[in-house]
């Protein structure tokens, strides 16, 4: 059908013509009430974007001398988070002189990677980025 024609018979109707894929040949149109054609092209992207998951990303914060008590209190927290389906970024952060204590840290992430291993997988091994080294978990069961 012509355009003209097309463009005719939506005003008979009292309606919009909209093109609804310009890039087939020839280019699709339809005659409907664009406000309403507008409102179900919102709704379908809110629904779309409603499905999608959300990532949430944890972060537990040790030192370089962190005592056992400590630890096995985060790694509780770790665990419930991984069992939540969250990521989880464990550091351990240096301040001043304590940046000597990089294997001490490094050890220490590396027990924690450790004590998560049935609870979740590693994503990054332990990297110092600045003052922080840094080891990331993304959990095993999907939620």
């Amino acid at each position: 059908m012509s355009i003209q024609d097309a463009l005719k018979l939506a005003d008979k109707m009292e309606l919009d013509l909209v093109e609804i894929s310009p890039t087939a040949d020839p280019p699709v149109c339809k005659i409907v009430d664009y406000q309403k054609f507008l409102y179900q092209q919102k709704k379908k992207q809110k629904e779309i974007k409603a499905k999608t998951t959300k990532i949430v990303v944890k972060e537990i914060r040790f030192g370089p001398n962190t005592d056992d008590h400590d630890y096995n209190f985060k790694l509780k927290h770790a665990i419930r988070f991984l069992e939540e389906g969250a990521k989880v970024r464990a550091y351990v952060f240096f301040k001043g002189r304590s940046i000597l204590f990089k294997e001490q840290g490094e050890v220490l992430l590396l027990r924690f990677a450790n004590d998560l291993e049935e609870y979740g997988k590693v994503d990054q091994l332990p990297r110092l980025e600045g003052k922080r080294m840094i080891i990331a978990f993304s959990s095993k069961k999907k939620k």
